[in-house]
This record gives structure tokens, C-alpha cells and sequence, in this order.
């Protein structure tokens, strides 16, 4: 375990470095002059002398390398530069929103798992019934919806029409209800399927017909097949972590909530070019560790993987 955990260690060094590579480059694929960007977001009209003076309080005119590792020494020490839009510092932006979409983000992976274990553990036991078509049926439906018209649906009904929730932000202690709601539709389908012919599969093994041969009861035989169908859903689970919190985009500007998402779309718009960087950066790094995470458990989890 101690060498795998070493190896793979080593091997996201140059995945990091292209990560950061990628994210850096992005200021400079874009056709507009971030100098020009700068002063134009703060309502000023850009001239030869403000452009050229923005240039070089932005570092623009050093050769791409040294501007790279001048940017990438200070992303390792926290420190991404100011907005172009308020002059903040990008770290303080993102630091306050960042709460708000791990809240939702965290909401949402709790519907996940009540919602796709017990549909999913329910059609894999009534499997083929009118029951398991059923709800099949049901989740089926409700997550071919899009997310932003099931956001503006699930707005419309509860919040305009009952009344029983708040349409957006953070203002109510429901207030997350609804988006987390519109969020978690898009990956309950897949899990309800994921967990339902995983333990399928699994009642077909010779270990549940040895179980009944033993007069083992039908509840304690479901009980076995649902721990050893966990490994695939729990890898599948611990990879939409990072999706989670990355997909919250949509959601968060539909319901208005104060999350990075929003956050981001905000500087996409106004072509805030640190901002953009440091959260396409941080997105990608929170995907390498947590999949880097979900490998560790399942080698743990799973002696056959310890032994290859």
C-alpha cells in the first residue's frame, strides 16, 4: 500500500504541472488583451499609455515562461492575483464563496445516496416486478429533464404556486431544498441503475444459492449482496464529489445561490481572467485528489486489488 500510495503520489506531479499549464494558458488563448480587459471592466477607456502602464503592473510584457513560473510559485502559495473587476484578491473571492456550493454540493450527495440506495436496493429485490418498472420508470423520467427546467419547474410549483419554499439564495434555512434537489436529479438515474444490476449481478453468484442452501433468510442474503455491490457504486460515488461541486454552475445562477459557480459564470462575463484561471485550477486538482482518494479506498477496501 505504502509503494502504490508513493507511485501514484508521483505520478500526479506532471498531471498537476499540465493542469496548471492549461489553466495559465487560458489568459492567452482568449482575442482580447487582458491589459485592455482590466481597464475596460473598471469603465475607463482604454489608451495607448493606460494599456502599455496596465501591461506592465500585470507582468504582460516578461517572456511566457517567467510570467508562467511567477504565476504558478504564487498559486502554490495561495496567492492568485486580484480581480479585475473589484481589485480583490482572487483567494478572498473564492475562500467566501466556496462555503456555500460544499453546503449545496453536501445537500445534494445526501439525496443521492438515501434516494438511489433504497430505490436501487428495492428494484434489485423486486427485480422485473411492476414495482422495479415502475420506479425505474419514475427516476428515469424525472432525470431526463434538464437540470435548469427542473430548477425552474421545481421553482414554480413549490415556491410560486405552495409557497412552501424560497425561490433563491440563502436567506431561509429550506433555501437549499430546491437546488439541491435540481441538482441531485441528474445523478440519482445513474446510481438507482449502477446499484440495481450490480446486486443483480451479484444475486446470480454461487455464494447466495450456497446461502439459501444454508436456510440463510432472504433479508440477511440481500444484506450480504448489498455489501459486496458497494465497491463499484462507492468508486462511481466518490468521483461525482468533485463533478458535484463543479456542476453547481447552472444551478447556482437559476436559484441565485452565492457559490463559486456563480461566481464563475460572473467572471466568464465580465472576462475577469485571474478569477476564471483560479477556479478552472482549483476544479481540476480537487478531481485529481479525489480520484486519487477513490483508489486508495477501493486497494483498501478490497483485498484482491492490495494483492495485484
Amino acid at each position: 500500500m505504502k509503494q502504490y500510495f508513493v507511485k501514484r503520489l508521483l505520478w500526479m506531479i506532471p498531471i498537476l504541472i499540465g493542469i496548471s499549464f492549461f489553466a495559465f494558458i487560458l489568459i492567452n488563448l482568449s482575442p482580447s488583451d487582458p491589459a485592455e480587459v482590466a481597464i475596460r471592466v473598471n469603465e475607463i477607456t482604454p489608451t495607448a499609455e493606460n494599456v502599455a502602464q496596465m501591461r506592465e503592473q500585470l507582468g504582460l510584457d516578461d517572456p511566457f515562461l517567467t510570467r508562467y513560473a511567477t504565476w504558478l510559485g504564487n498559486a502554490l502559495q495561495g496567492d492568485f492575483g486580484h480581480s479585475y473587476v473589484n481589485n480583490k484578491p482572487v483567494a478572498q473571492e473564492i475562500a467566501k464563496a466556496l462555503p456555500p456550493t460544499l453546503y449545496l454540493a453536501g445537500v445534494s450527495l445526501m439525496i443521492i445516496v438515501v434516494v438511489s440506495v433504497g430505490v436501487g436496493v428495492l428494484c434489485a429485490v423486486k427485480e422485473d416486478s411492476l414495482t422495479d418498472k415502475a420506479l425505474r420508470g419514475i427516476v428515469f423520467v424525472g432525470t431526463a429533464i434538464p437540470g435548469f427546467w427542473a430548477g425552474i419547474l421545481l421553482m414554480w410549483l413549490f415556491a410560486v404556486k405552495l409557497k412552501w419554499l424560497p425561490t433563491s439564495g440563502m436567506t431561509a434555512p429550506g433555501a437549499v431544498i430546491l437546488p439541491a434537489v435540481t441538482l441531485a436529479l441528474g445523478y440519482i438515474s445513474t446510481y438507482v441503475r449502477l446499484i440495481r444490476n450490480t446486486m443483480i449481478q451479484n444475486k446470480r453468484e454461487n455464494y447466495v444459492l450456497y446461502g439459501r442452501v444454508r436456510g440463510l433468510s432472504e433479508k440477511t442474503i440481500t444484506r450480504h449482496v448489498f455489501k459486496n455491490s458497494l465497491q463499484t457504486s462507492l468508486t462511481a460515488l466518490g468521483m461525482s464529489i468533485p463533478k458535484l461541486i463543479a456542476g453547481t454552475v447552472v444551478i447556482e445562477n437559476i436559484f441565485a445561490w452565492p457559490g463559486i459557480g456563480r461566481l464563475c459564470v460572473t467572471a466568464i462575463f465580465n472576462r475577469d481572467f485571474p478569477m476564471i484561471q483560479a477556479y478552472v485550477l482549483i476544479m481540476a486538482v480537487l478531481f485529481v485528489f479525489c480520484n486519487l482518494l477513490v483508489d486508495m479506498g477501493s486497494v483498501w477496501i478490497d483485498p484482491r486489488r492490495r494483492e495485484a
